[in-house]
C-alpha cells in the first residue's frame, strides 16, 4: 500500500442542501470514547477501560469571518442538518500521483453558543457558533468513514456497527 499525504483545498457548509453564504473554517467534533476504571484481584493497579461502542458529547466550531444572516440563522434554538462538502488535495508519495477526494461530512446540531466576535478598524470580525452534535457521520469517495447517531444508538466505523450487540441486548432493532 503506497503512502498519501493530504491537504484540504475548499469546502462549503449548507444548511437542508441551502448553501450557507460566507467564509467558514470549521472544528470538526472530536470522537472520544467514555471510559471506567477497574480494578481487582489479579490487576496490578487501576486500568482504563473504553465503553464498548459508547460516544462522549461532541461538538463542533464555526467560526465566520463576520456576522451573517445564515450564521445568525444557525443560531436560532432548534435542530440543523449541516452538510459540509470538502474538496482535498492527495498526493501519493510513492506514485508521485495527486488527485482530489471528495468528502462529505452531516452533522445535526443545536446551538450552543454565538459568539459575534470583535469589531475592530481593518479585521475581520471573527465571528463564531458553537453547537452539540447528535449525529456525525463522514465520507470519501461516497464510502462512508463513520456515522455517530447518539439518538439511535449508533456508532459505526468502517461499516461495522458497534453497538448493534447492545441494541439486540436491550430488545431493540
Amino acid at each position: 500500500m503506497s503512502q498519501q499525504a493530504a491537504a484540504y483545498i475548499n469546502l462549503e457548509i449548507y444548511e437542508d442542501s441551502v448553501n450557507l453564504l460566507g467564509v467558514a473554517k470549521v472544528k470538526m467534533p472530536s470522537i472520544v470514547f467514555p471510559c471506567v476504571n477497574i480494578s481487582g484481584a489479579g490487576m496490578m493497579g487501576n486500568m482504563e477501560v473504553p465503553l464498548y461502542g459508547m460516544v462522549d458529547a461532541m461538538s463542533v466550531t464555526i467560526n465566520w469571518l463576520t456576522t451573517t444572516q445564515d450564521s445568525v440563522r444557525l443560531a436560532a434554538p432548534k435542530k440543523h442538518q449541516l452538510d459540509m462538502r470538502v474538496a482535498e488535495e492527495y498526493w501519493e508519495v510513492e506514485d508521485a500521483d495527486i488527485g482530489i477526494w471528495p468528502e462529505k461530512y452531516v452533522m445535526v446540531v443545536r446551538p450552543k453558543s454565538m459568539d459575534p466576535g470583535t469589531v475592530a478598524p481593518m479585521a475581520a470580525a471573527d465571528t463564531s457558533g458553537e453547537y452539540a452534535v447528535y449525529y456525525f457521520a463522514a465520507y470519501r469517495n461516497g464510502e462512508q468513514l463513520w456515522e455517530i447517531d447518539k439518538r439511535n444508538m449508533k456508532c459505526v466505523i468502517l461499516g461495522v456497527d458497534y453497538m448493534a450487540d447492545v441494541r439486540k441486548a436491550l430488545g431493540k432493532q
